[in-house]
């Protein structure tokens, strides 16, 4: 048996690079401190993420960085035998990804850029066209990007190609179009729970699920960063505060017991699904 600690953070990270840099810094220094094996930080967590959904101010777009700069840099030398995953808006050949890296010390052993885009997002980022899953010290993995989840195509790409553990890095807020007055009743904190068990469960898989928290422009963030079990239970989580999820488990035995009966991936009939262009049409 082979028992790691999986860590999810909700916490608030704004526009200032350096000072984010520096908290993500403490943060792992701590988690380490803590025995973490595997900690996903929220989706653009260097440099922020933008202020307004349906119409981004190019004017106060979050920087875009280097993959091969110094902030990623200084997290990989951090992250020393611990595996971390980290969102920041990644600059290539004039373009802007929302991107999410996953590294060790070792380097980078994935990454992945978000695929699908709410509202208009398009505006400020351009689109990834793969799910990849790759190996880590925890085992093999996959990423998503908040919106990614919302599509069960996306988790099982990713459990198709092995992951037995999908970290989802969200900048998720409350709605922006029916904003309750509270948090935890707000429609997108249920959507956000959702798809975190659901994908898990259907998946049979482990979810670590991190969220921004706070306020950036017009978004306030729902935070509820969790860890899910691969079937679909909540084993540990932050609510709506900040804070780190954490919970200790043997990622291969659990996932065995979950599919001894019933085995998802092993039991689809992609022979009769159908996903051509007729079904979505008007």
């Amino acid at each position: 048996m082979t028992t790691v600690t999986l860590g999810a953070l909700a916490a608030h990270f704004g526009r200032d690079v350096d000072r984010g840099l520096s908290k993500a810094l403490g943060i792992i220094e701590v988690a380490a401190r803590d025995n973490v094996d595997l900690l996903v930080f929220p989706d653009a967590s260097i440099g922020g993420y933008i202020g307004d959904l349906r119409a981004p101010d190019h004017y106060e777009l979050p920087p875009a960085l280097d993959p091969d700069g110094p902030e990623l840099a200084k997290i990989i030398a951090a992250a020393g035998d611990m595996t971390v995953c980290i969102g920041y808006t990644e600059a290539d050949a004039g373009r802007r990804y929302n991107t999410a890296v996953c590294v060790s010390g070792d380097g980078i052993l994935g990454r992945h850029r978000k695929v699908h885009q709410p509202a208009g997002e398009s505006e400020a980022y351009c689109a990834g066209d793969s799910f990849r899953a790759f190996d880590t010290p925890v085992g093999r993995l996959g990423m998503l990007i908040d919106y990614d989840k919302t599509f069960p195509e996306s988790a099982r790409t990713l459990a198709l190609d092995g992951a037995r553990v999908i970290a989802a890095l969200s900048a998720w807020p409350a709605s922006v179009t029916d904003r309750a007055a509270r948090l935890p009743a707000d429609r997108q904190s249920r959507l956000f729970d959702l798809y975190d068990c659901a994908r898990a469960a259907e998946n049979q898989v482990f979810v670590v699920s991190s969220n921004l928290t706070g306020v950036t422009g017009s978004l306030r963030f729902l935070g509820q960063a969790k860890v899910v079990g691969p079937g679909g239970e909540i084993l540990a989580t932050t609510r709506s505060k900040g804070g780190m999820a954490q919970v200790s488990v043997d990622v291969d035995a659990e996932i065995t017991r979950a599919r001894r009966v019933l085995d998802h991936l092993a039991e689809l009939r992609p022979d009769v699904y159908r996903m051509d262009e007729s079904l979505t049409e008007d």
